[in-house]
């Protein structure tokens, strides 16, 4: 038990480190990872989890989505340009590949509609939008 404790702890930091450059950099995600971090962090150490909630980088990223707010729609569209950035990668690497390209193809069309439609989007001031 107490391996998968560290084994968690660890994959927590470094989704956590992860997640911090995705927060400046323009094609990592934060998001994905955040959360990863978030998931580990509280399977592994209540104070651990404690302290990353408490975090900016966690209030500014995560926690209104969290608690079922939703996203602005600042974030959800930088999230969607940055996956659609990289898939694109992947799909021009996978030229030989056509079940791969097929498969790429339909997680990226529920990648766009899970976030169009299944996220709400909210105003920067908190009120929802849609």
């Amino acid at each position: 038990m107490r391996i998968k404790k560290i084994l968690y702890i660890v994959a927590g930091c470094i989704a956590m480190g992860l997640g911090a450059l995705g927060a400046v950099l323009p094609l990592l995600p934060a998001f994905p990872f955040l959360l990863l971090a978030a998931f580990c962090f509280a399977k592994s150490s209540e104070r651990l989890h404690s302290w990353f909630t408490g975090t900016k980088l966690y209030k500014n990223n995560l926690e209104s989505h969290v608690q079922g707010k939703g996203m602005t729609r600042k974030t959800k569209i930088r999230i969607m340009v940055t996956v659609t950035l990289l898939m694109t990668i992947g799909f021009i690497m996978m030229d030989q590949v056509l079940v791969g390209r097929i498969v790429l193809a339909c997680v990226w069309v529920f990648h766009i509609l899970y976030f169009s439609f299944g996220v709400k989007t909210i105003k920067v001031d908190g009120l929802v939008e849609g």
